[in-house]
């Protein structure tokens, strides 16, 4: 009996410990999963969170950024370029010199583009674009940019009175474009725009020299 009795004890004794340890392991493991659980949350979080926002932050600025300076110069060289082609564009029927007219349909095909690359910047920006003829040639002061006498008696002279003329125009119209170059160069934040600017000083600086060359200045 008293054999019987113990054997009992040990059971009930074995048994409650086992429940105990089962006990215990599924606390220990709740408790693990749970903070597991929570902290691969919060790392997840706290690693997005903060770079997300400012990653497209920083893209969207990269993408648009610009000032006053940029839309200047953008406003102010549409119609800079729209005078110089059309100048050059007087070229083939007036002019004399092969190496004029070669110069002419090298600075349309150069600014041409240009134009429709500031365009799109303007546009991009959500400012207007220059109308067509708002070149005004009362705006003759702004980047050597020719009066209207000047224009009409480019258009009034042939052979070598019109090489002449459209070099010595020309050179004085290529000075203003680097000069608003510079100036963009200078003040200006849109990188692509800073880019055109100094293609546009190369470009036309050795032009200004060609010119002078032809006129027996260089």
């Amino acid at each position: 009996m008293i054999r019987k009795r113990s054997l009992m004890h040990r059971t009930a004794v074995v048994a409650a410990a086992g429940t105990t340890a089962l006990v215990l392991a599924a606390c220990a493991g709740s408790g693990d999963d749970g903070s597991a659980g929570h902290g691969g949350h919060a790392a997840t979080a706290s690693s997005s969170a903060p770079s997300s926002p400012s990653a497209s932050a920083s893209a969207s600025a990269a993408q648009g950024q610009h000032n006053a300076a940029d839309v200047a110069f953008a406003k102010g060289m549409i119609p800079h370029h729209r005078q110089a082609v059309e100048m050059a564009d007087l070229a083939p029927g007036r002019a004399r010199s092969a190496e004029v007219k070669k110069l002419a349909a090298d600075i349309k095909k150069a600014q041409d583009p240009e134009i429709r690359t500031l365009s799109g910047w303007l546009t991009s920006w959500g400012e207007d674009v220059p109308a067509e003829g708002a070149m005004d040639h009362s705006a003759h002061g702004m980047g050597g940019m020719m009066t209207a006498e000047e224009m009409t008696g480019l258009e009034n002279a042939s052979g070598t009175a019109f090489d002449t003329a459209f070099t010595e125009l020309m050179i004085k119209h290529h000075e203003g474009a680097v000069e608003m170059a510079r100036t963009e160069q200078a003040d200006g934040a849109h990188g692509p725009a800073k880019k055109m600017a100094g293609e546009i000083i190369d470009s036309q600086s050795a032009e200004i020299e060609q010119m002078n060359a032809l006129l027996g200045k260089g």
